[in-house]
């Protein structure tokens, strides 16, 4: 039976056979049970759940290397140019509002409300080319290296 919620948009990224970033999945998530459906799945990554206390620190570059998961809304001012990037992380990506291009080496595809991103710590950049502000939801967890690597 598939259950019952919005039709969201999957976009996974990875490496082509010429080693250069690519859209390897675009298309609906797929309703494989009956309440839950995953976008994308690792098997392990340790956390320690165990304080009480606030984690929510004010954001840095470095956060996404130091061996944690993040969790955090980024938002894209309006007619933001690109930045080509790569992190050594693997990136749960979901656009809230806006609408945002994600460029590629190879490709790119144009993101609206409702899309979801698995960024596999290639090589990519984001552009508003719109006159209104994109936001999307965002968790990085670490990874090993892919293609060239980090870049930041």
């Amino acid at each position: 039976m598939n259950s019952p919620r919005p039709s969201s948009r999957r976009v996974v990224i990875g490496i082509d056979s010429d080693g250069k970033s690519c859209i390897q999945i675009d298309g609906p998530v797929p309703q494989l049970s009956g309440s839950s459906d995953l976008i994308w799945r690792t098997a392990a990554i340790p956390a320690d759940n165990s304080s009480p206390e606030d984690a929510a620190v004010p954001y840095a570059m470095e956060h996404l290397h130091d061996g944690g998961s993040n969790f955090m809304f980024v938002t894209f001012p309006p007619n933001m140019g690109p930045y080509m990037h790569a992190t050594d992380t693997l990136d749960y990506l979901v656009v809230l509002s806006g609408e945002i291009v994600m460029q590629l080496e190879a490709d790119e595809v144009v993101l609206h409300p409702g899309d979801l991103i698995v960024d596999r710590g290639v090589i990519h950049a984001w552009r508003n080319d719109t006159d209104q502000p994109a936001t999307m939801v965002s968790v990085t967890l670490p990874a090993n290296p892919v293609g060239k690597g980090r870049t930041v």
